[in-house]
């Protein structure tokens, strides 16, 4: 391309780009309100699991549309996997007309075409009043899900609600009308009998949990003015472990805004299910509630202690995540996955401190915290993914790891680590680095101060949306460096953008402490993963370059016998660790209707043990750290 031809060729190309970044501020401004916006949710029948659904439309008189656009969000804020939610819904019509009162209601159908698999266009007609009804199947007790039976309805906003195209900041109105002698509750209950709720905008709607039963149960309690609510619905024995359980979230609570300072609502709910014959488990924070799922009973041995720690996790999402969050998340696309560098500050540093405040709250001792920490630690560094992916990278691929279905199989095991587990252990370094190299002066708990002061407190608001604004890495990388007057960069290049070991020795030296490596009782696992369903032992996934892929076995493999023994999952790695380095271990597996003879040629110990110890020649002054550390 000559000279004149290229300059010609970059003025059409800054033309364009001009007439398509004007044609996009053009279709970011937000259009003009709608008069009104009413959702109204039934549940007539609840052993059909179908949620009825009623959006009432009014439109300005003088702004009239051909049509509306109804979205389905992909997925739901706080879990990042793509759902696709419009697969539930079924018989969605639209109607048009007022109806001032019911005996003189005269609803018209209106023409609807369903653009894609999200999305439904309603015809409007000249009207100035739309009426849409859906019902959405829900049967699942989740965080991110709903469910709706005969015990009790539980409503995750996003699979149940659609947003009007281009008004998701308009306010929103919700009217919830429950089966006979079901009670409703959720994080925003101004009176125990209320039906009706007015939000600023539809993210703040769905951010808000509910559930619908004729038997749950409800305490409270208040810190520093604030009044805390925990509606626990049991469907198994509670072992009388209630009010203990109502106690040890109140020091939880204690704990966190001991460290944070008071938070800015007025109140707050824990919405805990105990689902005993249930076999799903999550937590999932909200701006003034969170929602729990315990696969167990109370009564039962660890599900106490099990909620306690998620509550101490999505507790501590009341700053992190749900008021101090990285840029991208909120308010959102819902049409695409959501793609975000910072989930191992958001869900990784929460991991950190939902459990040192266990500890700071006085229901773990200082063994229970290290044991749980070596554990973090042994999984990581166990990790074959550990080497190949960064905290960053594993962030921007949540779409692919937070309980995303796979159709495909995929080699994720082998490449990809967990952002939660990461930012844990990188929060620990950093935070322990910072005490270390400031005498103790200042922590990682002041840059949170800090960020949260400055992103959300004091910022001025980006979005409709909420206070303040989003953060990126480098934001707080620099508020890091900042409050601790350190020079961080080194450490963000090694162990956040780049896959190093953690510097766990430098770290931990501070408050008189260093890791300890020992080979695993059962060292070896010849890069198999087992699955144990219905009796039969399988290979879930082979590791790549491991001795398993030399001897050709593949994910699926049905395994018969190892060293001409059976063997179950029970059993599998204490099989191996029979054998040494070096040793050929005849494996027989059953593929495709054939019986396949193999062995596997063991290398040097894969499985490792990590423990955090005392230095024996720990001063005092490094106990003292580690003290101020643990109790805060």
């Amino acid at each position: 391309m000559n000279c004149t031809s290229q300059n010609k060729f970059i003025r059409s190309l800054l033309l364009l780009s001009l007439l398509f970044s004007s044609a996009a501020f053009t279709l970011a401004q937000p259009e003009q309100p709608l008069r009104s916006l009413t959702y109204r949710l039934a549940m007539s029948r609840p052993v059909s699991h179908l949620f009825e659904v009623t959006i009432e439309v009014e439109l300005p008189e003088d702004q009239l549309t051909k049509s509306l656009d109804f979205q389905m969000p992909r997925w739901s804020p706080g879990r990042y996997a793509v759902f696709d939610f419009a697969k539930n819904v079924q018989q969605f019509e639209a109607l048009g007309g007022i109806c001032p009162r019911a005996a003189q209601c005269k609803l018209s159908p209106f023409p609807v075409t369903r653009v894609d698999d999200q999305t439904w266009r309603v015809a409007t007609m000249n009207s100035s009043h739309l009426t849409i009804r859906y019902k959405v199947f829900g049967n699942d007790l989740s965080g991110t899900f709903s469910q709706l039976d005969s015990r009790h309805a539980n409503f995750n906003g996003g699979t149940i609600f659609m947003y009007v195209v281009n008004h998701k900041q308009d306010p929103v109105t919700l009217s919830i009308a429950p089966p006979n002698g079901w009670k409703i509750f959720n994080g925003r209950m101004e009176r125990l009998d209320q039906s009706e709720w007015h939000f600023p905008n539809w993210d703040i709607l769905i951010d808000t949990p509910t559930e619908i039963a004729p038997d749950f149960t409800l305490d409270e309690f208040k810190v520093d003015g604030k009044l805390y609510r925990v509606m626990v619905h049991s469907f198994g024995d509670e072992g009388g472990k209630r009010a203990a359980l109502v106690h040890d979230i109140e020091k939880i609570v204690r704990a966190e805004t001991g460290m944070w300072g008071p938070p800015e609502f007025d109140s707050y709910t824990f919405l805990i299910h105990f689902a005993a014959d249930d076999h799903s488990g999550d937590g999932m924070e909200h701006l003034t509630s969170t929602q729990i799922i315990e696969p167990g009973a109370l009564g039962e041995t660890g599900v106490y202690g099990d909620a306690l720690d998620t509550v101490a996790h999505e507790f501590f999402h009341v700053w992190n995540v749900k008021r101090l969050r990285p840029v991208e998340l909120g308010p959102w696309d819902f049409t695409r996955p959501a793609n975000t560098r910072g989930l191992w500050i958001a869900e990784g540093f929460t991991n950190y401190y939902g459990h040192l405040m266990m500890r700071r709250a006085g229901i773990w001792d200082d063994t229970r915290f290290f044991r749980t920490e070596n554990q973090t630690v042994t999984g990581i560094e166990n990790a074959a993914g550990s080497h190949l992916m960064s905290a960053i990278q594993s962030s921007q691929q949540a779409p692919f790891l937070d309980g995303a279905p796979h159709a495909q199989r995929t080699n994720l095991v082998n490449i990809s680590i967990s952002y939660y587990p990461k930012g844990e252990l990188i929060a620990l370094a950093l935070d322990l680095l910072i005490r270390g190299k400031t005498d103790g002066k200042v922590s990682l708990d002041d840059v949170m101060r800090r960020m949260y002061e400055e992103f959300y407190l004091k910022a001025p608001n980006a979005t409709y949306y909420l206070r303040g604004r989003g953060y990126t890495v480098e934001d707080f990388q620099r508020v890091a460096s900042e409050v601790s007057a350190l020079d961080l960069n080194d450490f963000f290049r090694r162990y956040v953008h780049g896959v190093e070991m953690l510097p766990y020795d430098e770290a931990l030296a501070s408050v008189g402490m260093h890791l300890v490596r020992e080979q695993a009782r059962e060292p070896f696992d010849a890069g198999i993963r087992v699955n144990w369903e219905n009796g039969t032992l399988t290979i879930g996934s082979v590791r790549n370059d491991s001795p398993a892929e030399d001897a050709g076995l593949q994910e699926g493999d049905e395994i018969v016998s190892l060293g001409r023994k059976n063997v179950s999952r029970e059993n599998w790695l204490v099989a191996l660790a029979h054998y040494k380095q070096g040793d050929r271990v005849p494996l027989t597996v059953k593929r495709d209707r054939r019986t396949i003879q193999t062995a596997i040629v063991l290398r040097e110990p894969e499985r490792f043990e990590y423990k955090i110890e005392e230095l024996k020649d720990a001063t005092a002054k490094q106990k003292a750290l580690r003290q101020a550390w643990l109790k805060g």
